[in-house]
């Protein structure tokens, strides 16, 4: 018994090492010529495939789409609605937040308890789960036809 919960301990660990790892490869890959501060954030799927974001800025600044949000709409343009982590990375002095608008698109298309890694190029780590993320979100239910 303690060496299957020590597997699976471990198997999670090295797991959201690799998250961390490849929202990092992510990163290296946005398009910020207007603030020069890159995210990126990898999502991992229930088919055990990594989906990758990073932010995309424009000219016209609303028009803008952060990583967060680019990893959750490419999962979902492939077919993947169900998630079970999210890590999220930027070159920052504590771990990166994620923006009011991310926070409330991940509450509606993850699981409440799903866990959010969020992080910086430090190695500072701070693991908070979607309902932590954004208590008391709007959601569907909140909507009365």
């Amino acid at each position: 018994m303690h060496a299957t919960i020590y597997v699976n301990y471990r198997r999670r660990i090295m797991q959201k090492e690799k998250l961390i790892e490849e929202a990092k490869k992510a990163r290296e890959k946005a398009y910020i010529p207007y603030s020069r501060f890159g995210v990126g954030a990898a999502l991992l799927g229930e088919d055990g495939k990594i989906y990758h974001g990073c932010n995309i800025e424009n000219a016209a600044y609303s028009m803008c789409n952060c990583a967060e949000r680019t990893a959750l709409f490419s999962a979902i343009a492939q077919g993947v609605t169900k998630f079970t982590t999210l890590a999220v990375v930027a070159d920052t002095d504590r771990p990166v937040s994620p923006c009011g608008a991310c926070r409330q698109v991940i509450s509606e298309l993850c699981d409440q308890d799903m866990p959010v890694i969020l992080t910086n190029l430090k190695g500072d780590i701070l693991e908070l789960t979607v309902k932590e993320l954004l208590p008391g979100a709007f959601s569907p239910e909140d909507l009365h036809e």
